[in-house]
C-alpha cells in the first residue's frame, strides 16, 4: 500500500517532534535570511549581523580564506568577505557552517558520521561543479547547490544521533538486503525515509524552500516543480559521489542514474566520469569544512 503524502508527513513530525535537544541553527542565520532578499540590503549590514557571532564570523572568514575559493589575496573582514563573495554565498556559508556545528558535540557512532560527512561533503562538492555547468543556462546557484548538496542526507543524521531504535533496525536490514536503496529499506521499516525527515527539519529550520525541495526530493527530482534544477543536481551529484569514491564493498550501494536527469541537465552518460575526475581534485578544497565537521582528512 502506497501511503498518502500527509500520512508520512504526519508520521515524520510525530517522529521528530519528540526529539529532545533537536538541533536547530543559530539565530545569526535566520537573522541573515530575513535581510537577504531585501534588495537594499548591503556588505556592512550584513557584517553587522554577523559580528553578534563573533565564533560564525570567523567560520565565515576561514572558508572564505581556504581552498574552497581560492582567492588570491586573504580577506581580513567579514565586510569584505561579503563585498568578494557576495551575499548569496555567504549565506549559504553560513548554513553550512551552522550545520556542520550542530551535530559536532555528539559522539554518537563517530565512525558513522565519519563515512556521513565525507560523502556529504563529496556531494556538495559535486553539486557545485554541475551548478557551474548549468549556471551559463541561469538556472542554479553553485552556492546554493553546494548547501544543497551538504544537507541532502541530513535527515539520516537525526536517526543516528537521536532515534537509536530506527538506527539499529535499519543497519540490520541493511545489512541483511543487498537489493534495494537505503530510501527504500527505510520505507518499507518505518514508512518514511531520511528524506521525508531532512525535509521537515528544514522547515522547521525555515531553509529556503529549493534547498528544502532537493533535500526532500533528492532521490526523486521530478517531484519537483520543473523549473527547479537544484533536486537534479543533488540526485546526480549524491550518485556520482558514490561513484567516485565508494570502495569495492560499499559498490552495491551506488545505484544508476535515471536517463532522465541526464537529458534534463543536458549532459551525457560520457560527461559522468569527467566529473568523476574533476570531483576528485575539487574534493581535495574540503579540508576546511572537514576540520568544522571534527573529522580527519
Amino acid at each position: 500500500m502506497v501511503m498518502s503524502t500527509t500520512t508520512i508527513d504526519n508520521k515524520v513530525k510525530r517522529v521528530v517532534s519528540n526529539i529532545r535537544n533537536l538541533p536547530t541553527p543559530p539565530i545569526v542565520f535566520h537573522q541573515i535570511q530575513k535581510v537577504i532578499n531585501d534588495p537594499n540590503v548591503n556588505a556592512s549590514q550584513i557584517a553587522t549581523i554577523l559580528a553578534e557571532d563573533p565564533a560564525m564570523s570567523v567560520k565565515v572568514l576561514k572558508l572564505t580564506n581556504s581552498a574552497f575559493y581560492g582567492l588570491s589575496r586573504e580577506i581580513d573582514s567579514v565586510k569584505q568577505a561579503v563585498i568578494v563573495v557576495g551575499v548569496e554565498a555567504i549565506k549559504n556559508l553560513v548554513l553550512s557552517a551552522s550545520v556542520l556545528d550542530m551535530f559536532k558535540g555528539n559522539d554518537t557512532d563517530q565512525e558513522y558520521q565519519d563515512r556521513f560527512w565525507r560523502h556529504s561533503l563529496a556531494t556538495a562538492f559535486c553539486c557545485r561543479l554541475l551548478a557551474r555547468k548549468v549556471k551559463a543556462r541561469g538556472i542554479a546557484d553553485p552556492d546554493a547547490a553546494f548547501s544543497a548538496g551538504l544537507l541532502h542526507d541530513v535527515g539520516k543524521m537525526i536517526v543516528c544521533c537521536f532515534l537509536p531504535e530506527e538506527q539499529a533496525q535499519f543497519q540490520q536490514a541493511r545489512a541483511a538486503d543487498r537489493e534495494c536503496a537505503d530510501h527504500e529499506v527505510e520505507q518499507q521499516l518505518f514508512g518514511y525515509t531520511h528524506a521525508d525527515i531532512g525535509g521537515f527539519l528544514a522547515a522547521h529550520w525555515k531553509i529556503p524552500q529549493k534547498l528544502a525541495n532537493a533535500i526532500t526530493n533528492h532521490h526523486a527530482p521530478w517531484q519537483v516543480d520543473a523549473e527547479d534544477s537544484v533536486s537534479y543536481i543533488v540526485y546526480l551529484g549524491n550518485y556520482l559521489a558514490k561513484k567516485t569514491f565508494y570502495d569495492k564493498q560499499e559498490r552495491y550501494l551506488v545505484g544508476t542514474v535515471e536517463p532522465h536527469i541526464l537529458e534534463r541537465l543536458q549532459l551525457s552518460q560520457s560527461d559522468l566520469e569527467g566529473y568523476s575526475e574533476a570531483l576528485r581534485d575539487e574534493y581535495l578544497k574540503a579540508e576546511t569544512f572537514m576540520q568544522m565537521a571534527g573529522i580527519g582528512q
